[in-house]
């Protein structure tokens, strides 16, 4: 793995980003847009293309459950940083800089029953597992039971010996998976038995462990960008028998670590469901490894970041556009947040094994976005009223 740094001055035209403008009836063109109709009736809106120094970044990003109106999810979304440290403390990689030039060819098999958007990105849909099953408390005309299915855009980079997978998957249920599988070869770094594993014949060649902390950046935009609100939920009760739900707005910058039960949602309060609820979209980071670096790695040391939109806050470290700070954990001071991105770090430690020999199996990472309240029903189980 490298340090991929683009040069300031040197960004590409793809590189210019999104306008802040409501997006337009058809936002993007072929053969960047993608507009899927599942299954069960959902579809997902979208637009993709490959940036320099993110790679395959999705935009503009709409779902439409079966039955309801169009409601807007992201006006951006990418990968901000693939941190990787190895135990020994040496060497420590920032991955992403110039992930674009990165991209690798995809073929065929890449893609299977799927379609190929220029030479980097893959559209596909793909089986899910069940989306619901209902017994029917045994009456046989009462029970339901479906199959889901999912949008995948995926892309693929070369970055020293690993290849990374990423994925967007968009399911019929209105979830949003981000994620990055990490395959390719082992580095062949080798250390002492108490930094690593011993892979091969014997017990000679202890390949050292290492973490991967990912991030991601994500722009929400539910109604538009103005009234967007982050809120953070906790339980209280632990060792009792009741719990209460505590919900913080998180309306200036904030860093914050991942507890038992706590997740976050982004929530505009005007977009409402058939049920009068507010339409939000929950963020739940509960499996990550939670690697917390030293002092000068302090963008190690939370699992999300709510900052105020800047343009120039691209990457989550080593960030090169000019006048701008370097990392997350500088962007995220105390301003008070009206336009809010979100930054979500999900770390893997990865502890080799004899299985990994080469070609190393895809080992994946990543989080969860669920929709909530935004339709009144399970709109995966059958279409209803606007």
């Amino acid at each position: 793995m490298f340090v991929h740094l683009l040069l300031a001055g040197s960004l590409a035209a793809s590189d210019v980003p999104l306008a802040r403008t409501a997006a337009p009836a058809q936002p993007c063109s072929a053969p960047y847009l993608v507009d899927e109709q599942l299954p069960n009736g959902a579809r997902w809106r979208l637009c993709w293309e490959m940036r320099t120094i993110e790679g395959l970044t999705v935009g503009r990003v709409a779902y439409t459950p079966p039955g309801h109106k169009q409601v807007g999810v992201l006006r951006s979304g990418a990968l901000a940083q693939i941190h990787v440290p190895y135990d020994s403390g040496e060497p420590r990689y920032h991955d992403i800089g110039s992930l674009g030039s990165a991209a690798v060819a995809l073929t065929e098999a890449d893609c299977p029953g799927g379609e190929r958007r220029g030479q980097y990105a893959c559209v596909l849909t793909r089986a899910r597992g069940h989306a619901y099953l209902k017994d029917g408390y045994g009456d046989p005309a009462e029970r339901r039971s479906a199959q889901g299915r999912e949008l995948v855009v995926l892309s693929a980079y070369q970055v020293g010996w690993y290849t990374y997978i990423a994925e967007w998957i968009f399911g019929d249920d209105g979830s949003i998976t981000p994620r990055v599988g990490a395959t390719g070869s082992l580095a062949g770094t080798t250390t002492a038995p108490k930094h690593g594993w011993p892979i091969g014949v014997g017990r000679k060649h202890f390949e050292e462990s290492h973490s991967h902390n990912i991030f991601w950046r994500m722009d929400f935009d539910i109604g538009g960008k103005a009234r967007d609100v982050v809120e953070q939920y906790d339980f209280s009760g632990n060792r009792t028998k009741k719990r209460s739900l505590i919900r913080t707005p998180l309306l200036r910058e904030t860093k914050a670590l991942n507890r038992r039960m706590r997740w976050w949602r982004v929530v505009d309060p005007r977009v409402r469901n058939a049920d009068g609820h507010a339409v939000s979209w929950e963020i739940n980071n509960s499996d990550s490894a939670e690697y917390r670096g030293p002092s000068d790695e302090a963008f190690t040391h939370s699992d999300l970041y709510v900052t105020q939109y800047r343009a120039c806050e691209r990457l989550a470290t080593m960030n090169p556009l000019p006048k701008c700070r370097d990392s997350v954990d500088a962007y995220a001071g105390k301003e008070r947040v009206t336009d809010p991105v979100l930054w979500v770090n999900v770390g893997f430690h990865h502890v080799a094994r004899d299985e990994d020999a080469d070609p190393m199996p895809v080992h994946w990472q990543g989080f969860r976005v669920t929709p909530r309240d935004v339709t009144a029903h399970n709109p995966a189980a059958s279409a209803g009223p606007s």
